[in-house]
């Protein structure tokens, strides 16, 4: 077999001098600095010194940073002699490199120009960059594919995050679309997010908000997955949204079976027995139909974490469009692969902080369910409170709202089956233990176990 001559360095040499670069671009936003203050914040706000290409024009920029930030004069004079001070200026080239920058006219108009286009080069470079990395580590079999691939994927989000401009605005922008917000909702009044479904809830609300962290908590067989299940099914029919339902707990088969007993309103057991009269064959059929075109999409990862519900939001968005809410079912099961060996509240705590990053980056409403600890059990008032949240870490601050199931059932004697004690079984309190941006308040829902479904009481009474 032949073997290769080739210098690895002599490969990688040649790599980086046909790197994507702008020379001109570079100059041109050089330029400005050294002719005006603005143009100096908006650079240092736009770009870091990696996006500038070639080693003189990075030094170039670190020196007019360094000036800068310790408040001392810009101009060509003051640069060179900054420059000599720090014995930097033969290492930028010489005064003849500064001289041509002086010879450049730049115009300011397009600095914003100037700025895009080098950042388009830096990105590209990287991602050539990141292309090689994911070819070596791909040789490296000892190295787990899981890591290859999150590193793939948390350096590819990093990377579409520089594409997004990080625009500054006014105080005067902000309340001009804020009054054309208002006047529009005079015209059409309507929840400002999208509705659950239930309506009490909903006023208290306005709907879930887009980039808002929800959080459902409640004690075991409280109706925690039943109610994010009803709150999907809302969703779908009311707005037609793409739901994702993350299923750590339950397979997708158990969940479609509760979906089907909701709708259907047929016993779950029923259902799963397949003893089913004609005309239950007949109900069943038209309800299958139906959900068979909802864009409800279901994972039951069980070891899910945020990489991948990061990757598959991407893949939904991809198909569909558009995505209306994300469900997870329950978020103390979740994994970060970052922090497996951490303590298990500091790792709960980062996996908060990242669905809430989630929440805004795609602005999307994530319900986040959650247990509560026994503390609540334990207590003559067993109504559950804000810091019964298990493993709470930071849900508690990171959520935009957050709400806690409560049913009074445990104090009724399970002998006693007269009608009214039955009705008030039915009655399930949903506590609105922390709103960011409106009130908290309780909202009272009835419960049909037997068919995992929730109902305004208004329209059942």
């Amino acid at each position: 077999m032949k073997q290769s001559n080739s210098n690895p360095n002599l490969k990688q040499s040649l790599v980086d001098q046909y790197l994507p670069h702008n020379f001109l671009a570079e100059k041109m936003i050089l330029s400005c600095l050294l002719v005006n203050t603005e143009a100096i914040e908006l650079t240092l706000r736009t770009i870091s010194v990696d996006v500038f290409y070639f080693k003189n024009h990075q030094e170039i920029y670190k020196a007019v940073t360094f000036m800068y930030k310790n408040n001392l004069p810009i101009d060509i004079l003051t640069l060179i002699t900054f420059l000599q001070d720090n014995g930097l200026l033969q290492k930028i080239g010489g005064l003849k490199v500064l001289i041509e920058l002086l010879s450049q006219i730049p115009n300011l108009i397009y600095l914003e120009e100037y700025l895009r286009l080098v950042k388009d080069k830096y990105i590209r470079r990287s991602l050539i960059k990141l292309g090689y990395e994911t070819i070596n580590s791909s040789y490296i079999t000892s190295l787990p594919l899981e890591n290859i691939l999150n590193d793939l994927e948390n350096k590819l989000f990093s990377l579409t995050s520089e594409i997004k401009p990080q625009k500054l605005s006014s105080s005067a922008e902000l309340l001009n679309d804020i009054f054309f917000e208002l006047k529009t909702k005079s015209l059409d009044p309507k929840l400002s997010g999208i509705a659950s479904g239930f309506y009490d809830l909903d006023s208290l609300t306005q709907g879930f908000q887009k980039s808002d962290l929800i959080i459902i908590a409640g004690r075991p067989s409280m109706g925690k997955t039943a109610l994010g299940l009803n709150i999907a099914s809302n969703i779908i029919k009311n707005s037609k949204l793409p739901v994702l339902f993350f299923s750590l707990e339950m397979s997708k088969e158990q969940i479609m079976y509760r979906l089907l007993a909701m709708e259907t309103n047929l016993n779950q057991m029923k259902l799963k027995t397949g003893k089913l009269s004609k005309n239950d064959w007949l109900k069943l059929n038209k309800i299958i139909k139906i959900l068979a075109k909802f864009p409800l999409f279901i994972d039951d990862t069980f070891d899910l974490s945020i990489q991948d519900i990061r990757s598959k939001i991407k893949t939904i968005i991809f198909e569909q469009n558009q995505i209306g809410l994300i469900i997870i079912d329950y978020i103390q099961l979740m994994q970060n692969s970052k922090l497996k060996t951490a303590n298990r509240v500091q790792e709960l705590s980062q996996i908060t902080r990242s669905l809430k990053t989630i929440a805004r980056e795609f602005n999307v409403p994530i319900i986040g369910l959650s247990q509560l600890s026994r503390n609540v059990e334990n207590r003559i008032d067993k109504k559950p409170i804000l810091s019964d949240l298990r493993e709470s870490g930071s849900i508690e601050q990171d959520a935009d709202l957050v709400l806690m199931l409560y049913q009074n059932k445990l104090q009724t004697p399970t002998q006693n089956h007269h009608s009214e004690n039955i009705k008030n079984n039915d009655i399930v309190e949903l506590i609105i233990a922390k709103h960011r941006n409106g009130p908290i308040g309780n909202v009272k829902l009835k419960f049909d176990e037997q068919h995992t479904k929730f109902y305004n009481i208004e329209i059942e009474e």
